[in-house]
């Protein structure tokens, strides 16, 4: 029996200003499925979505052309006042950062109870009891906690949840998730997959899944739809899309994300499968053998020996201060030209671990030795001259970037401060040559942060590490944010630096599929403590602890 469409878009076309950027796009919704819509950031799959709920903003985006039917209604030509009866209770969306998403003044109850308060008859008691049933339903734990709790007091799968319970709080025919995913642990993203699919089996709503990964999709969808530049490119079942891709971008998308059978030299980009490049060279498993016998012959660069890092909360004025330890007894050696793989869910102690290393926070036990010297006994000048020798990728480029200052001179920042080279000119001269090396030209020298997309800001944050030509670099989750075919380059670009300069890096990830691929060994975290150490290769094929087992069989596979 075929099942009847209740969201209808018909040759939907919209501009922002001159700039149009959904093309006379057509889909439809049935009742009781779940469309995945799937496409890297400005492909039009969030501004398509947010036309439906009529939340384009009106002095910028126009639409020029096509219907947006919902029930034989359409949604275009409703008005505001109209259009408020049907969003958040017949149509509800999640939005993807929950925290800027939530009100941090406001209770996490209070925030659902305002919903029911615009839409429902409901007495506060009613209320009250239909929000903590809610939180049941969504799977949090201590629902009268968290009713009571703000959005910082909670965690981000649970503020994750928090959204959820508020987006079903009036039991809508229709569910847009947009990337409700994207900032989790693989294990917590996992959980809420579960969950959605649960809620939509439960509630018989038609959901729209909106994310830039395919793999994610094939979890959850019954059909996708792929976009790209504002067009629909393709659509089919989830088996079709998956299993014979017709087009290019669609083989991209799929390719392009870290394979977990194979480790190619050179991960494939969107543009090595438009320009039909070949990038399918493997490193086999000899290949890699013969590469760690001549690594692991020297001595470590790196040598970490029970190290510990305790936080001290204090709770009160009469309640005893409280530990505790966010690293317990570390030990590990990294080597010369080494990836060493950092992976674990958040609060794990992967973070605290990188910065006590880049003696941004001290450890409290413990030694550190870089090329044999205990740098944890430094005096403030030596640490300032060890600087130049370790540094850090940021996850976040743009807040790790000044929005006053020039790409340029950001890079060469650091340059003047260890008193490289001598003088600007000769600075500049080593700056533009950086850009040249990180994929980007001398015109980018004189450009801010806001006038580059998430993958140059990511590429100037490089540019800004390797400018002091550092031996160790830790990269923390300096990939998570990005999608998969900017991360696909960044990856490369990692990876071709290092063949180039020698560096040694500390990938730190909750992405396994990510770190796999980057790392020789891989050291994975649980509370404080090291769970398994040894080959990344090893450690995935074979894990050894249920935590390692639970994050690989989190990892969205494919079909």
């Amino acid at each position: 029996m075929k099942k009847q469409p209740i969201l209808s878009i018909q040759n939907l076309s919209i501009s922002f200003g001159d700039n149009k950027v959904i093309h006379d796009i057509s889909y439809h919704l049935n009742q009781n499925e779940i469309l995945g819509i799937v496409g890297e950031s400005g492909s039009g799959k969030s501004v398509s979505s947010l036309a439906i709920l009529g939340l384009l903003p009106k002095k910028i985006a126009t639409i020029n052309s096509g219907n947006i039917i919902y029930e034989n209604t359409n949604l275009i030509k409703l008005s505001s006042k109209v259009f408020q009866k049907i969003r958040g209770r017949k149509i509800a969306m999640i939005f993807q950062e929950p925290m800027s998403s939530l009100n941090p003044s406001m209770s996490c109850g209070k925030q659902v109870e305002e919903l029911l308060i615009q839409h429902t008859d409901l007495n506060k008691s009613d209320r009250k009891a239909r929000v903590l049933n809610l939180f049941e339903q969504v799977k949090l734990p201590h629902t009268k906690r968290v009713y009571n709790a703000y959005p910082h007091e909670i965690s981000g799968g649970q503020k994750q949840r928090v959204m959820i319970a508020m987006a079903i709080a009036c039991n809508p025919d229709i569910l847009i998730a947009d990337e409700p995913t994207t900032a989790l642990d693989v294990t917590v993203q996992k959980e809420i997959i579960s969950l959605l699919k649960e809620l939509q089996s439960t509630t018989k709503m038609s959901v729209i899944f909106i994310t830039h990964d395919l793999a994610l999709i094939s979890e959850i969808a019954n059909r996708v739809l792929v976009m790209y530049q504002g067009n629909i490119v393709e659509q089919g079942t989830v088996k079709q899309v998956f299993n014979t891709p017709q087009h290019n971008y669609t083989k991209a998308l799929i390719n392009s994300r870290p394979s977990l059978k194979t480790r190619l030299k050179v991960l494939p980009t969107i543009q090595d499968y438009l320009n039909g490049a070949n990038t399918s060279q493997i490193i086999t498993k000899e290949q890699r053998k013969e590469a760690h016998k001549i690594l692991y012959s020297k001595a470590p660069l790196l040598e970490v020996i029970d190290l510990e890092k305790t936080y001290i909360s204090k709770a009160g004025w009469l309640k005893k201060p409280t530990l505790f330890k966010a690293v317990n007894k570390i030990n590990f050696k990294l080597y010369e030209g080494e990836t060493l793989g950092l992976v674990g869910e958040s609060g794990c102690g992967k973070s605290t671990l990188g910065n006590a290393i880049l003696q941004l926070d001290k450890a409290t036990a413990g030694c550190i030795l870089y090329n044999g010297e205990d740098i944890t006994k430094l005096s403030k000048t030596d640490t300032r001259k060890l600087r130049k020798d370790i540094q850090i990728i940021f996850q976040d480029p743009y807040s790790s970037l000044n929005p006053r200052i020039p790409v340029g001179e950001a890079i060469m920042e650091p340059m003047i401060v260890h008193n490289l080279y001598s003088s600007n000119k000769a600075r500049k001269e080593k700056v533009i040559e950086i850009l040249n090396r990180v994929g980007l030209s001398e015109i980018h020298f004189n450009r801010y942060p806001h006038e580059f997309s998430g993958g140059q800001k990511q590429r100037i944050g490089i540019a800004r590490t390797i400018a002091l030509q550092p031996k160790l670099i830790i990269c923390d989750e300096s990939v998570s944010a990005l999608d998969i075919s900017v991360q696909a380059q960044v990856l490369n670009l990692l990876n071709e630096l290092k063949a180039s300069f020698g560096f040694t890096y500390i990938f730190i990830s909750h992405d396994l599929a990510v770190v796999k691929y980057m790392s020789d060994q891989l050291l994975v975290m649980n509370k404080g403590k090291i769970e398994e150490l040894d080959d990344a290769d090893v450690i995935y094929n074979t894990p050894q602890k249920a935590y390692t087992k639970k994050l690989i069989n989190a990892i969205p596979k494919g079909i």
